[in-house]
């Protein structure tokens, strides 16, 4: 092979490997994509929004041919500068902990981490900014250090330019390497092209990893470890054609956004199911509703027990049923809360005053709820809350679930106030939503079942339809998780000091 005269990296052993060293490259090497803009460009609209990915994508051409002409530094350091300039470090972490993960764990090379997994020491030797990729490779992949380019700062933010030695290739990768061993050699080098070489030879074993597009993933299952909880609006890697078509689609989306909105707010909720499909939002309706309490009975109303996917589930609930639906939140923004077209009752985090308030909706009619009482975006559902298993024995669980080409409508490190707008934004969002069956009396409460034994049951039949994996997390994980607190909302003068933000 032309690029270094190494033997490919299938041809390493991986068995009796827990005592050895390894040292990788990243990009091309354990990433099976060699090219790093798309993650620039991820952090480049988390930090800046549109515009900033824009200036990253217009910067790109010269990155290319800097990069491919003149030299892989120069190419890199125009990237840095594109995307760093300006922004605070602590944004900059924030991203790289709680959005960067996903993105990067999707696109796992095989081979490269069969190797890299069984070695009992693992360094991570890349031109990439340490910042940016530190939390993904220590935090998911169990690196024990890495070694990455270091970019200056200033009063806590980044300057976009880089601190000496410059950008770890080639030689600067070598050298980077014997300050860290010093005279002992490592066992195993892998690289992907001839700038890795300098590297690799210190190595007493290198190999190197071909470029083969067609290689698959890691899939999700066999990952160290999984992804539940991440954060971010792109839904697809932004590749430069990717980046471009949502640059120019954002402004036609944010206008065909505010119709989808405006139709659901202001027409009868029987016509709303209608304007939404003539405005390309797809709603699958399966199961079998059942049908409006009437008041002349005195009978309580249904509750609605809905997985939690975007903010948006009792409105695509009272969609498909073709009728407003109250639901009960974890606290919603206000300009959600103005723009729903169904009253949302916040719920104070008071058991007593909450168990009080949720059975007084309920004799007023049929309510809905999220139990999980935060949102998820993989295929877990959050520990249900047992809260409203005590209440009522008019159960009737709902599972829900969406789909989204473009952008997420959900975040935990954003403003929630856009959640709804960036939903809508997608060329055409679908959810599909079914009625399973009343939970039958002697599953309830009233039966003798503990609220707990109630929640955790319906948990598991919403699971079982979406093939969804239980898990006993809270919204306390995910904010500590994505966001780096615990989702208490400390000054808000509406509300109570203990409330908790977020949907």
């Amino acid at each position: 092979m032309a690029d270094a005269p190494f033997p490919t990296v299938d041809k390493c052993a991986s068995i009796g490997r827990e005592q050895h060293t390894v040292v990788a490259d990243m990009d091309g090497t354990l990433l099976r994509g060699r090219s790093s803009f798309p993650y620039f460009a991820i952090l480049a609209f988390e930090v800046g929004g549109v515009l900033r990915l824009l200036f990253l994508l217009l910067a790109s051409p010269l990155a290319g041919l800097l990069y491919y002409f003149v030299s892989e530094s120069a190419g890199i350091k125009v990237l840095i500068f594109a995307t760093f300039s300006g922004v605070r470090v602590s944004e900059i972490e924030s991203v790289a902990r709680a959005v960067l993960p996903k993105f990067y764990s999707s696109d796992l090379h095989p081979v490269t981490w069969r190797v890299f997994s069984a070695c009992g020491q693992r360094y991570v030797l890349t031109a990439n900014p340490r910042i940016m990729v530190e939390a993904f490779l220590k935090d998911f992949l169990g690196a024990d250090s890495v070694l990455g380019t270091e970019v200056a700062t200033y009063r806590g933010r980044a300057t976009g330019f880089v601190l000496e030695p410059g950008i770890l290739v080639g030689k600067n990768k070598a050298d980077a390497l014997n300050k860290t061993f010093g005279e002992t050699q490592p066992d195993i080098g892998l690289g992907d092209r001839h700038t890795d070489a300098p590297f690799m030879s210190l190595c007493k074993e290198a190999y190197i990893v071909p470029p083969k597009p067609d290689v698959k993933a890691v899939t999700s299952d066999k990952l160290p470890k999984p992804i539940i909880f991440h954060d971010g609006r792109l839904v697809q890697e932004p590749t430069p054609l990717i980046a471009l078509l949502t640059i120019l689609w954002i402004p036609i989306g944010f206008v065909l956004a505010c119709l989808r909105i405006a139709a659901g707010a202001l027409l009868p909720m029987p016509l709303v199911y209608y304007a939404f499909w003539a405005l390309g939002v797809r709603v699958t309706i399966k199961g079998t509703p059942p049908p409006p309490v009437k008041k002349s009975t005195g009978q309580s109303g249904v509750l609605f027990i809905c997985s939690h996917r975007t903010l948006l589930d009792p409105i695509f609930l009272s969609t498909a049923l073709g009728r407003p639906i109250p639901a009960v939140t974890y606290s919603v923004s206000r300009l959600s809360e103005i723009i729903s077209p169904i009253k949302t009752v916040r719920l104070s985090r008071d058991r007593v005053a909450d168990a009080a308030m949720i059975k007084k909706l309920l004799e007023e009619g049929d309510l809905a709820i999220c139990p999980e009482g935060t949102t998820c975006r993989e295929p877990f559902l959050l520990r249900f809350s047992a809260l409203f298993a005590e209440l009522t024995d008019h159960l009737v669980p709902v599972a829900m679930v969406n789909r989204m080409s473009m952008f997420h409508g959900t975040t935990a490190r954003g403003w929630k106030g856009m959640d709804p707008f960036y939903f809508f934004m997608n060329p055409s969002p679908a959810y599909e939503v079914t009625f399973l069956n009343k939970l039958p009396l002697e599953l309830t409460s009233s039966s003798g079942k503990s609220s707990h034994e109630v929640a955790n049951y319906i948990q598991r039949v919403i699971a079982a339809t979406l093939s969804y994996e239980c898990t006993s997390f809270t919204r306390k994980d995910k904010y500590r998780a994505l966001a780096g607190n615990d989702g208490t909302v400390v000054e808000k003068p509406a509300l109570k000091a203990n409330k908790e933000m977020g949907c």
